[in-house]
């Protein structure tokens, strides 16, 4: 079980890493589109954007995942517990938005993205979303179907307020 702890320090810090690009990375991407007329600064953003992906990001969820699955192998008993399934499928969920962050970087760099400053700021919510899953099902070591159902409504109510548009007020 000394390895497992290692391997635990190992994982905390990864996650810490990785979820530090998650949750900045697309508040880049909000930065990059509403500014995308002022040159200059669309190209310092998006060597930030290439940097924090691929430098801390990227190799953050590496060594998460390989941390995850160590842990995983050393100790097996943890396959037993349903809060374990549930935490797997909220990282494979965020593995999957991680990607989806080097298609729109990949996008923004080549100047053909067709999202909005609005759809970003609603994309961001998505890690911490899943972050507030995960580490409920950690530190209670428990899958509540109901708890999932309200952070997922409560992230969908978020994410329609962020794309409504706006009233505008008539002039009286």
């Amino acid at each position: 079980m000394e390895y497992y702890t290692w391997m635990l320090s190992l994982h905390i810090i990864a996650v810490l890493s990785w979820m530090a690009m998650l949750f900045y990375l697309p508040r880049l991407f909000v930065y990059h589109i509403e500014n995308i007329d002022k040159k200059e600064f669309v190209e310092v953003v998006k060597i930030q954007e290439y940097k924090i992906y691929y430098y801390i990001g990227h190799p953050a969820m590496l060594v998460t995942i390989i941390s995850g699955i160590s842990m995983l192998a050393i100790n097996p008993s943890l396959f037993q517990f349903g809060w374990m399934y549930a935490k797997i499928t909220a990282i494979i969920l965020l593995i999957i938005y991680s990607l989806s962050l080097a298609k729109y970087r990949k996008q923004l760099a080549d100047d053909c993205c067709t999202k909005d400053g609005k759809f970003f700021r609603m994309y961001n919510e998505m890690p911490t979303m899943l972050a507030i899953l995960i580490v409920t099902y950690v530190i209670t070591k428990s899958f509540s179907i109901i708890f999932t159902l309200l952070i997922i409504l409560l992230f969908t109510f978020i994410s329609y307020k962020i794309l409504k548009p706006k009233k505008v007020k008539a002039d009286v």
